[in-house]
């Protein structure tokens, strides 16, 4: 069975090869690089299945990398390392395209839990049979292709934003609840997650205000209700 491919990206010498020693013991390849442009120009030559990128990095950081990075590809997930934990420094990340956010320190342990929940979400997607097309309004939503259109404009969606506006698509005119949809595409409902979920249906409600008749509502204390 082939491995799981990981690009690491680790400016503490020390710790990168204690992570990459860890990750290699149990069953993973690593690449291990120690700036950001390292690790841009290794992934622009080599498939990873997953990224862990450390934010305080010379030459690019973490933020910028994973920005690069989803320039090229929208599907590989991005797990930031870092000491910063302040509200700021989180949704930035999730901003640039994280999928999760790991603060220093942290235990192998829940390094490897989440590596693995992320891998699942992955692997059930890849899975799944094509989905349905969606109507929002003057948008069409190919789910499949992660694709939301706009009249003669098309828009290509990360991951992230693909499933929640398919979860808000399927309760379209309900409310879609908040927890629910943290457990269904992030797993945890902790705080870092709840602020990646603000920080997408941020970002939703921008491509979709092209069609004033269409809009994602708070609905306080519950969720969000996709009006269309």
């Amino acid at each position: 069975m082939k491995k799981v491919s990981i690009l690491l990206a680790e400016d503490d010498p020390n710790l990168g090869q204690l992570l990459k020693n860890y990750l290699t013991a149990k069953e993973f390849e690593v690449s291990l690089v120690t700036n950001g442009a390292q690790a841009m120009n290794i992934f622009r030559k080599e498939k990873y299945q997953l990224c862990l990128l450390d934010v305080m990095m010379p030459e690019m950081d973490g933020f910028t990398l994973a920005r690069e990075i989803r320039a090229i590809d929208h599907h590989v997930p991005v797990i930031f390392l870092t000491a910063k934990n302040l509200k700021e420094d989180v949704i930035e990340g999730f901003k640039s395209g994280a999928d999760d956010y790991l603060t220093k320190p942290f235990s192998m342990e829940e390094l490897i839990y989440r590596i693995e929940a992320i891998l699942r979400r992955s692997t059930k997607r890849a899975s799944d049979s094509p989905a349905e097309m969606y109507t929002i309004g003057l948008f069409t939503f190919d789910v499949a292709k992660q694709i939301l259109t706009f009249r003669d404009s098309s828009r290509k969606l990360t991951t992230k934003e693909t499933e929640l506006l398919e979860l808000l698509c399927r309760h379209s005119n309900e409310v879609l609840e908040r927890n629910f949809a943290l457990k269904s595409i992030w797993i945890d409902d902790n705080y870092f997650n709840a602020r990646s979920m603000d920080v997408y249906i941020t970002k939703l409600r921008k491509y979709l205000s092209q069609d004033d008749k269409v809009e994602i509502l708070n609905i306080h204390g519950k969720g969000y209700k996709l009006i269309c």
